[in-house]
């Protein structure tokens, strides 16, 4: 599941709305020791361009 999420993530990553919405969704798909490996993944993926909405979503998680 979590390689389903990162694809879709990669897909979606030109729109910040998009990219938020289907972050929140495969969030609620994952186990949570795969949102441990998913975090790592989103931040060194992601951080550049959208890091306030990682520490929007990952934050509340920690």
């Amino acid at each position: 599941m979590i390689e389903y999420v990162k694809t879709i993530l990669l897909k979606v990553s030109f729109d910040k709305k998009l990219f938020e919405k289907e972050l929140r969704k495969g969030l609620n798909m994952l186990t949570p020791a795969e949102v441990q490996e998913f975090k790592v993944w989103c931040y060194k993926t992601f951080a550049k361009i959208y890091l306030g909405v990682l520490n929007k979503y990952f934050v509340k998680l920690a």
